[in-house]
């Protein structure tokens, strides 16, 4: 487990209430949120994402009990809940402890063996607003329970322990990309994955650049489907083109012209859908290496490129979403936008230069109240550190 210190912020505050509530002292672990700069709906096509970490997180107090059980409270729901860690099973029940029930479940499942402990949790990540507050809760129970037991295991591995938590306890068929950022992230950095093999590369972002993050508020009723139907598509895509293509496994193994000169082989839909995906993978590889050249232009370029490919290629797009994307086009100062996450509604991410974010806030807060009737929620992030002990 990484032993890099995290800034933390409230350290007195929680560690008070832990002492208020279980007596003691508490040592305190911290996991951030996490937005997607660039590569959407390529996780499940073995292709590359590049999230950040923000400056929002999860704080969790932890201490030793005397006994064999787990016991935890929410400041957020002033609730207690409590289990004997001999006796976690699989299962959802819809409730805010099942990250912390399955992250000590699956740890233990895996021969990791933890001593009793009291948590306490406060968290400033935004919940319901795709900025993945459940991952942050899992990232900081684990390291949490990991420090007070004396254990340590290896980042990846945390990660994936989180993943299996919210699949197994949370019912949440989750990719990899949230908790790994969460456990990875760098301050300063953005973190190419590659979802395939997991292998990553930090890359910084450029002095004076900031992350702001619009949340639409909205989140358009659509049938459970839509996304299941958008990874039919690709798993179509793949076995057509295989059959030209050998050794196409998924869309990361085909490229931009190697679609096109196969296309007439591939319904229109299932095209376009495939399209989507090949040509995000390639922008995602192509903003790393803009990154890398601190051409923020260029990245703003493909963010935009992004946005259109998924709002016309894989239609995940919405009007409210459109509309963030289309206002922050307009301002000066401002290197790119589109859509973050499955889609539907939820946010969009901007990168705006730091002079220009008050500008930002006022029009695109403006604009949109005035086109949609509601007030977006607006939050300013630098690029943040991942998991770690706040010290």
């Amino acid at each position: 487990m990484s032993s890099t210190e995290a800034a933390c912020d409230n350290l007195s505050l929680i560690r008070q209430r832990f002492t208020q509530l279980f007596g003691g002292t508490a040592r305190v672990f911290r996991a951030p949120g996490r937005v997607n700069l660039i590569g959407e709906h390529t996780d499940y096509n073995d292709g590359f994402v590049m999230p950040a970490a923000i400056s929002f997180s999860t704080l969790i107090a932890a201490g030793l009990r005397d006994d064999n059980r787990l016991c935890v409270y929410s400041e957020k729901f002033s609730e207690t809940e409590e289990w004997d860690l001999a006796s976690l099973a699989p299962g959802a029940s819809g409730h805010w402890s099942d990250y912390v029930r399955g992250v000590a479940g699956v740890l233990q499942s895996r021969g990791h063996k933890l001593r009793g402990s009291n948590l306490v949790i406060q968290s400033s990540v935004p919940v319901g607003s795709g900025l993945s507050s459940s991952a942050a809760i899992e990232v900081a129970t684990a390291f949490a329970l990991l420090g007070v037991s004396g254990l340590q295991i290896p980042g990846a591995e945390i990660a994936l322990i989180c993943q299996q938590a919210e699949h197994e306890y949370a019912g949440a068929r989750v990719g990899i990309m949230d908790q790994f950022i969460s456990v990875h992230g760098r301050k300063g950095h953005a973190l190419l994955l590659d979802c395939r093999s997991l292998s990553f590369e930090l890359l910084a972002v450029p002095p004076g650049a900031q992350i702001v993050i619009c949340d639409s508020r909205v989140k358009h009723a659509v049938s459970g489907g839509e996304y299941n139907q958008r990874r039919a598509a690709c798993e179509i895509g793949v076995v057509e083109l295989s059959k030209s293509l050998p050794g196409v496994k998924a869309l990361r193994d085909v490229t931009p012209e190697q679609l096109e000169a196969h296309k007439a082989h591939l319904p229109d839909l299932t095209y376009r859908r495939c399209r989507h995906v090949v040509t995000e993978i390639d922008r995602t590889l192509r903003a790393a290496d803009a990154l890398k050249a601190a051409d923020l232009q260029l990245f703003g370029r493909l963010m935009y490129e992004s946005h259109r490919s998924l709002r016309d290629d894989y239609e995940v797009s919405c009007r409210e979403l459109d509309i963030l994307v289309e206002s922050a086009r307009q301002i000066e100062g401002v290197y790119g936008a589109r859509m973050t996450g499955a889609g539907f509604g939820g946010c969009t991410v901007n990168i705006v230069n730091q002079a220009a974010v008050p500008d930002f806030r006022i029009k695109v807060a403006a604009d949109y109240k005035r086109a949609v009737g509601v007030d977006p929620n607006l939050y300013v992030s630098d690029a943040a550190q991942g998991a770690g002990e706040c010290i």
